[in-house]
């Protein structure tokens, strides 16, 4: 009796284990996709130490859930290479901090206090926002560290930010927007945010919007280049 309660234990716990092992994988996929962008089943098996089977078996459970799609990419020599992608279902995986209650509340003001009034909330927020950033971002460091400064702030915010070096300078992109659904609602969210960078990077650089999310980009990317280019 004693073995055959051991035996089934034993065997709950592997499977616990291995729904575990499942989950992280499955999450670990869609956070890559989600930070990179597209990409083949051999590069994501290589990225995440997981064999490209296995990495072919999470994408095909995906794929049955409506949360990832594929395409073909053409290359010069040989097969296109099929990629795979986030569809708009996976981004109930990603937050959208408290969406409903946002929007509700900039319909609310609105509604009752007018435009001028959204406009007045967002300046606002944007300044208060600005001020707590430059707390924390040193203006002794250069361009580079300040930025890399900045990507940290974001991404505890939810932006899945980092930065990259772009062909014309450095690049801040931004894989989620975890306000998202504000955002559209009030388009001034995005255009205060561009003046929130502008302001904490300081004078002495320029900072301008590539690719907009709100747009149908995939990310949000600025890219931030010295006056003197």
């Amino acid at each position: 009796m004693g073995d055959c309660f051991f035996k089934v234990f034993s065997l709950e716990k592997s499977m616990a284990k291995t729904d575990d092992t499942k989950r992280r994988t499955r999450k670990d996929i869609l956070n890559r996709l989600k930070s990179s962008g597209p990409a083949t089943a051999t590069a994501l098996a290589e990225e995440l130490g997981v064999t490209a089977m296995a990495i072919r078996q999470h994408l095909y459970d995906l794929e049955a859930e409506k949360l990832v799609s594929t395409s073909l990419d053409p290359r010069p020599k040989g097969r296109p290479a099929k990629l795979w992608a986030l569809t708009d279902a996976a981004e109930t995986y990603f937050p959208d901090a408290h969406a409903e209650l946002a929007v509700g509340l900039i319909d609310l003001v609105r509604g009752t206090l007018g435009e001028d009034a959204l406009d007045r909330i967002v300046a606002e927020r944007s300044h208060q926002q600005a001020e707590q950033y430059s707390q924390r971002l040193n203006r002794s460091l250069n361009l580079r560290q300040r930025l890399d400064g900045l990507a940290e702030i974001r991404t505890e915010e939810g932006y899945m930010a980092h930065v990259e070096e772009g062909p014309d300078g450095l690049l801040l992109i931004e894989n989620h927007c975890p306000i998202c659904s504000a955002a559209k609602a009030c388009t001034g969210l995005c255009a205060m945010e561009l003046e929130v960078f502008q302001s904490v990077m300081g004078d002495d650089v320029t900072v301008e919007r590539t690719d907009h999310i709100l747009a149908g980009a995939r990310r949000c990317a600025y890219k931030v280049t010295p006056q003197d280019g």
